[in-house]
């Protein structure tokens, strides 16, 4: 996959993530589904992320992206079966993406 296609896939993914969880609140019945499709979305950009020519602290890292990307997908379950575990979820999947994203290192930074 594309690099600017895999972008765009997952900025369109994590917005529908974000309304979807956002909805949820309201009670909407439609807001699981874009959660859904948000966190599969996003799954499968972790998931299609070649790791071919990464070093072992990236590919560590992109271990734990797609072990967030595997919990958003849980949290959905867990938003149609109606539990609140899905919030755990969520926030542990935000938590580990907040710490791939502060300690990946910069390509620009390469020495």
């Amino acid at each position: 996959m594309n690099q600017s296609i895999r972008t765009l896939l997952f900025n369109f993914s994590a917005l529908l993530v974000l309304v979807g969880a956002a909805l949820f609140f309201t009670k909407l019945f439609f807001a699981p589904y874009l959660f859904a499709v948000g966190s599969a979305g996003i799954a499968i950009c972790h998931l299609t992320t070649p790791t071919k020519d990464m070093d072992y602290r990236r590919r560590r890292l992109q271990i734990f992206n797609v072990i967030a990307s595997l919990l958003l997908i849980v949290a959905s379950s867990f938003m149609f079966m109606n539990q609140n575990e899905w919030i755990l979820c969520v926030t542990i999947a935000a938590l580990l993406l907040l710490y791939t994203s502060f300690v990946t290192p910069n390509e620009n930074s390469r020495h």
